[in-house]
């Protein structure tokens, strides 16, 4: 049996035919559908307001208030017979015979029927619950009764001359009704519909000509060939690629680009015009030795680049700038480093704990009680650190006393003194752990760094942190001073802070991350609303560079009536300078 050759698929202009054609029809019903509803509800609450109009009327009727109140009083409750016979059955009956009402319904104050359409009922509890109009509130309801679903008001009745709730009048109208005057009302809607389908049919065909002649009859497919190759290169690579043309303009910016460097839309711009740093711009320039990768800090991070002539046989095509982050791997190695730093100080903790815990177990066994009392008192006074960090109990935060510990051992064993300045009151927790790393890592290594190659006899660096609280988050000021030589006289506040600057001896190595620091800790510093300024240049032979940093939203302030609030912030902030010049 010969096989059937398989149907050729529809073209894309006849899909989209189809689409649009399927949009318009599911938006003209769903607009029929939406207008029906609402008209069935504006019905359905006019018929709640004639409902409670009535009920309203029926129920300040005196001599109905009058019956009821009567009824109210006897003990029990009338027959069914009596009451079908009564006056409230014949007030009741005719208020609904008169205006086409589904029931009028009147009930004592236990919620039994006095009057009701059907006789039988009479007598009877009411089959909704009575009890919010038998409370004194009027409500209007949707619901199915004995008689079939309505729309109805409860009212309550209130005794002649009084206040006090003797029955209720429900009054409800046949929601079937309401339905037949959707229906009537229906059919201008459902011509609507049908001219405005008509409409968007026409429209449709129109739009598939017009797409026809603009793709010239290609389909989609062989048109994505002709640029797929392209953007699966720049797209699909997690480095920045910038493209310059020959006479000078971007007409390639990835979307990798455009994040490391938060830029966009620069795609026409000229590129000496465009907002990116110098050095990007400078390994374009003639006799820049392009092909050598150099180090920058662009948005908060740190980036390798590097840039190569583009060349088709003889024809020059411009450049293609690569950019590569590693900002990330720059972190982890600090955080290791600080982990492995850590995890040494901690280990020789556990060996000092143990040795105490015997010594504390010594006294006991010989009864020495008081020797182990005091004993453990001096063990509570050294605070809760065995970093070497001098006054490292000032810094209350977990976290922060970690961390400047673990800084502490790495600059004991390049032979500098860490300690904590006096003026260090820290009333939060740091909830901004990376930030902070950062920045005060940055300023601690490069305050170590001078101290060493200072000529100072007694090598030391001193850090203050204080907190400012706030609703949003606190702000955490640092200060950092050292013993180090300072900054070489003549030397730009600003500069220290540009990509590259190092005052290490010896060349820089290439790649080395060095002289990003300050720049990077700035530039995070200033993405959260803060700073990184230079208050002191330092002198020679010590003491040395003043820096601070502030930095707001990285703590959760917890306010202690105990403390200075922000008056002492301010006031320490302005003598920390001093106070380090003079250490």
């Amino acid at each position: 049996m010969p096989r059937s050759s398989p149907r050729a698929p529809l073209r894309f202009s006849t899909q989209t035919l189809l689409l649009q054609l399927g949009v318009v029809l599911l938006v003209v019903l769903l607009s029929a559908a939406v207008h029906a509803w609402l008209t069935y509800d504006r019905v359905g609450r006019e018929a709640e307001n004639q409902a409670l109009t009535l009920a309203r009327t029926v129920a300040s009727d005196p001599s109905v208030r009058a019956d009821v109140l009567d009824i109210s009083q006897q003990a029990g409750t009338p027959p069914a017979a009596e009451l079908a016979a009564g006056p409230l059955m014949a007030s009741a009956e005719a208020a609904r015979t008169r205006t086409g009402a589904l029931f009028v319904v009147i009930t004592d104050e236990t919620g039994l029927r006095l009057a009701h359409p059907d006789p039988q009922r009479l007598g009877e509890r009411v089959s909704t619950d009575p009890s919010e109009a038998l409370s004194g509130r009027e409500v209007t309801t949707r619901n199915t009764g004995t008689l079939g679903p309505s729309a109805g008001a409860k009212v309550p009745v209130y005794a002649p001359g009084g206040s006090t709730v003797v029955g209720e009048v429900s009054v409800g109208y046949s929601m079937e009704t309401v339905g037949q005057t959707v229906a009537r009302d229906i059919g201008p809607v459902a011509l609507t519909a049908m001219g405005a389908l008509l409409a968007g049919v026409l429209g449709s065909f129109l739009l598939r000509r017009r797409l026809q002649r603009l793709t010239l009859g290609l389909e989609p497919e062989e048109i994505s060939t002709l640029v797929h190759d392209q953007v699966a290169v720049l797209q699909g690579v997690d480095d920045g690629v910038i493209g310059v043309s020959a006479d000078g303009r971007i007409t390639v910016f990835n979307a990798a680009a455009q994040r490391l460097l938060e830029l966009a839309g620069l795609a026409g711009t000229r590129w000496e015009d465009a907002p990116v740093p110098d050095q990007l711009k400078a390994l374009t320039r003639p006799g820049s030795g392009a092909t050598k990768a150099v180090e920058l800090v662009a948005g908060g991070r740190v980036l390798v680049a590097n840039a190569r002539k583009a060349l088709h046989r003889s024809e020059d095509l411009g450049w293609v700038v690569m950019l590569r982050d590693r900002t990330e791997l720059q972190q982890l190695t600090r955080q290791l480093d600080a982990v492995g730093t850590m995890s040494t100080a901690l280990r020789a903790q556990r060996h000092e704990f143990a040795n105490q815990l015997h010594t504390i177990a010594g006294f006991m066994s010989i009864g020495q009680h008081q020797q182990a009392r005091e004993y453990l008192a001096r063990l509570a006074a050294t605070g809760p650190l065995k970093f070497p960090v001098d006054q490292a109990e000032l810094l209350q935060d977990p976290y922060l006393q970690a961390f400047v510990g673990a800084k502490g051992v790495e600059a004991d064993e390049r032979g500098v003194a860490l300690r904590v300045g006096p003026e260090t009151l820290v009333r939060g927790q740091v909830t901004d752990a990376q930030d902070v790393t950062t920045v005060l890592g940055n300023l601690i290594d490069n305050a170590v760094n001078a101290a060493v190659a200072g000529s100072a006899a007694e090598r030391w660096v001193e850090v203050e942190v204080m907190d400012e609280p706030h609703d949003d988050g606190g702000t955490l000021h640092v200060v950092v001073a050292d013993s180090g030589d300072g900054l070489a006289e003549g030397t730009d506040a600003e500069a220290v802070f540009a990509e590259g600057f190092t005052t290490a001896s010896g060349p820089v190595r290439a790649g080395g991350g060095q002289g990003f620091g300050l720049a990077l800790a700035r530039q995070l510093a200033r993405r959260r609303g803060g700073d990184v300024r230079l208050l002191d240049p330092g002198s020679r032979g010590g003491p040395g560079a003043v820096f601070m940093a502030t930095l707001p939203g990285t703590t959760m302030g917890i306010r202690n009536p105990g403390h200075p609030e922000k008056g002492h912030t301010d006031a320490a902030l302005k003598d920390v300078a001093g106070k380090e010049k003079d250490a």
